[in-house]
């Protein structure tokens, strides 16, 4: 293994650069290079960007979980960088989420799915455990890690486990829609943004549930060729390096997984770690070898050459579990 590229690391851009003290030299938040990196980055015309944006909550309406520009993608970007629920305009943002709260706890997108696909065919605001979870983990890792809403809506997702992780699983306003899958397969993409906002709780951190959920996950990457509950495959795409994290690819996994000492030492998630590692440059640096196109003008949205922020990604998997 080699040593991380934190020259390059530091030269880069303020969010890579503030990451990088915090995540992998370890400085507090307060050292004075590490506030002037977080003041460029807040100021950087394409995280205003983003900020901007996310005033008109909760967006377009929703046609795929996986469009990498939908809201309750680009509010989990903002909070890994570091930005917080006092920063502007993230109060605006905030209180129009929190207005969304459904009856049940959680916050509600627009969407609209069709009679014949077992939803109302009406625009509605309405959840599902495919967005769900990253809107609460979004929240708590904003600043609102204890606050009354958020916390409702983190236990009422979470008591939806089960044995074999988490299913496919909607709010009363979609009807009787479900995935792809069979009713007692988990889903991997809901397992895997629950045990993501697991990781951000120690009481659920270290609980049954999150074992039983990582333990869903490894199980479908040691039967990646046999198995593929609600058609997500672990196959050659979900093995291609991709940032930011938004959908279910091998470094989005691995970073999550990261968070749980019972992964770490697992053979499993130990084989999961070699396929990334095999990716390396001879400097440590790592080439993105899949792009989201909403992210194209980002320097992780290319593919020909190393990337800082991926780069600094998988270094933080690294630190996490001593690699």
């Amino acid at each position: 293994m080699n040593t991380p590229p934190i020259d390059w690391l530091l030269k880069s851009d303020p969010w890579t650069e503030y990451r990088t003290r915090l995540d992998l030299l370890r400085e507090p938040a307060e050292a004075p290079e590490a506030l002037s990196a977080r003041e460029r980055m807040i100021n950087h015309p394409k995280v205003r960007t983003i900020l901007e944006s996310l005033v008109c909550w909760p967006g377009p309406i929703l046609n795929s979980h996986k469009s990498a520009g939908q809201f309750f993608h680009l509010l989990p970007f903002i909070a890994d960088l570091g930005i917080t629920h006092v920063d502007e305009p993230l109060p605006q943002v905030i209180g129009k989420v929190l207005d969304l709260a459904s009856e049940e706890g959680p916050f509600g997108v627009i969407m609209n799915i069709p009679v014949h696909f077992g939803g109302t065919g009406i625009d509605s605001p309405a959840w599902a455990l495919c967005d769900a979870p990253r809107t609460v983990y979004a929240l708590a890792k904003l600043g609102l890690h204890d606050h009354a809403q958020v916390i409702q809506a983190r236990d009422y997702l979470t008591g939806l486990g089960r044995d074999n992780g988490y299913p496919c699983a909607v709010s009363k306003e979609l009807g009787k829609f479900r995935g792809p899958g069979r009713k007692d397969d988990p889903c991997p993409y809901a397992t895997l943004i629950m045990l993501e906002l697991m990781s951000l709780y120690d009481d659920l951190k270290n609980s049954d549930l999150a074992n039983k959920s990582v333990d869903s996950l490894l199980d479908i990457w040691e039967n990646s060729f046999t198995r593929h509950p609600y058609l997500f495959f672990m196959g050659t795409d979900f093995r291609k390096l991709k940032a930011p994290l938004i959908w279910f690819d091998i470094l989005h996994v691995a970073d999550t997984l990261s968070n749980f000492s019972f992964a770490n030492q697992d053979k499993r998630f130990i084989q999961m770690l070699d396929v990334i590692e095999s990716k390396a440059t001879a400097e440590g640096k790592y080439i993105p070898e899949s792009v989201w196109k909403a992210w194209s003008d980002w320097e992780f949205g290319q593919k020909k050459e190393a990337s800082p922020w991926l780069t600094l990604l998988v270094w933080r998997i690294w630190n996490r579990v001593k690699r």
